[in-house]
């Protein structure tokens, strides 16, 4: 299913309300939507809200055998998914062109920028190592996926734990949680995305974009950057061309912005390991009873009840009683009927009545021809060889009838034959 497109009155709306730097939620235009990181019960499961926009990244590992090229070196993969319960543009089982650019994207700012160290996923050279497998889903999508994703499988891979495994010989041995203490992934630094949006060729800009402003776009450009000030990727989209300052501008704004995330991804492991030590509820154990894992949440308003009863009794005292005597039947025609009085109308009269009245009268016309001919008028056929007619019509004054027939010349026996009436 396409997405609706914007209407001309929508799209002039909203580019009007950019050249006079204002957007539709209130926000400034280098500001960010309100971000909220949140974990699961189980390591590596991640839960980001960026505005309206949420996602959820899971992270799973199993032992394969290594590539050929790096022995030594683990494998990590990434998948996005985009569930058509995030948007009805998203179609299920179908890889978009967008899915497959999220996917790149999220390999440049992860996996080629090495903020994991490979080589201690390694268990026997050669042989077997682990393969981290890294699973995004869409749950509502309002704008900035890439973003959204990234934060979630950065946070996600730093709140995953892999078995520990021991090596006997040729034989490995992959231990349960109960058994040993699960072990974290060796993670160098966290990269994280932040697009910029441009309008009218790079006029104007803005940051974090919802997905309105995405329609109406000319180009986006994605750095992914760490608390470093390190680029670990940059890539631009929509064909229009950036000049040297307006990239340096979006990094500086994006060196800001990725600082603040990092904290606050930081202090979100921070509480989930000090809850997970105190054995309390953490992650969507908690979120649950409170009803805030639904992607659709309304206030509570409270309602005043307790008068409730008398207010009611009030009413039906007030309220008059509607007359019940309903209007008589009338009947104008048969087969039809009719309530009250109005127009007349041909409802309720069918073609086949129509019909059985032209029958009737078909009927009445016979009936009227034959009482004719058996009063007056008799037709007979000849016995001649081309089958005359012979009408025979009685006069006025006497009882002789005269012979007219429809040719004037008669053949055979029958010229001579002479016809009385009885």
């Amino acid at each position: 299913m396409k997405e609706t497109p914007l209407s001309n009155c929508e799209r002039d709306f909203l580019l009007k309300a950019i050249q006079e730097k204002k957007r539709l939620d209130g926000r400034q235009t280098y500001d960010y939507r309100k971000l909220k990181i949140m974990f699961g019960t189980d390591f590596g499961c991640c839960f980001v809200e960026l505005g309206k926009t949420r996602v959820m990244a899971q992270v799973s590992c199993e032992l394969v055998a290594p590539k050929e090229s790096r022995p030594n070196e683990g494998i990590m993969f990434f998948n996005i998914e985009l569930s058509p319960m995030a948007s009805p543009a998203f179609e299920q089982g179908r890889q978009s062109e967008l899915s497959v650019k999220l996917n790149r994207q999220l390999e440049r700012c992860l996996r080629n920028s090495k903020c994991i160290d490979l080589e201690s996923l390694c268990v026997v050279s050669g042989e077997k190592v682990w393969q981290i497998r890294v699973d995004v889903h869409t749950l509502n999508h309002d704008g900035n996926l890439m973003d959204a994703a990234s934060i979630a499988a950065i946070a996600a891979l730093c709140h995953f734990r892999r078995p520990d495994v021991g090596i006997q010989g040729d034989e490995v041995t992959v231990y349960s949680p109960n058994e040993r203490d699960p072990i974290p992934l060796s993670i160098y630094h966290m990269p994280i995305s932040v697009s910029f949006a441009f309008f009218q060729q790079g006029t104007y800009l803005l940051v974090d974009p919802c997905e309105r402003e995405e329609r109406v776009m000319d180009g986006l450009l994605m750095i992914a950057m760490n608390k470093h000030r390190e680029i670990c990727s940059i890539q631009s989209s929509g064909g229009i061309m950036l000049l040297k300052e307006q990239v340096m501008r979006c990094s500086k704004i994006a060196s800001v912005k990725v600082s603040e995330i990092t904290k606050l991804i930081t202090k979100a492991l921070e509480n989930d390991k000090t809850a997970r030590k105190a054995g309390g509820k953490c992650g969507f154990a908690e979120s649950m009873p409170q009803e805030r894992i639904t992607a659709l949440k309304m206030e509570e308003t409270p309602v005043e009840m307790t008068d409730a009863t008398e207010q009611a009794n009030d009413i039906d005292l007030t309220v008059e009683v509607p007359p019940q005597i309903s209007q008589s039947l009338v009947v104008p025609i048969p087969g039809m009927g009719q309530v009250g009085q109005g127009l007349q109308n041909n409802w309720g009269i069918e073609e086949d009545d129509l019909d059985e009245e032209d029958s009737d009268n078909k009927e009445t016309t016979m009936e009227v021809e034959e009482k004719r001919q058996a009063e007056g008028d008799v037709v007979e056929l000849s016995d001649s060889e081309e089958d005359e007619v012979v009408i025979l019509q009685p006069e006025a004054t006497g009882g002789v009838e005269k012979n007219t027939s429809t040719s004037s010349h008669l053949k055979g026996p029958a010229a001579s034959k002479k016809r009385h009436r009885k």
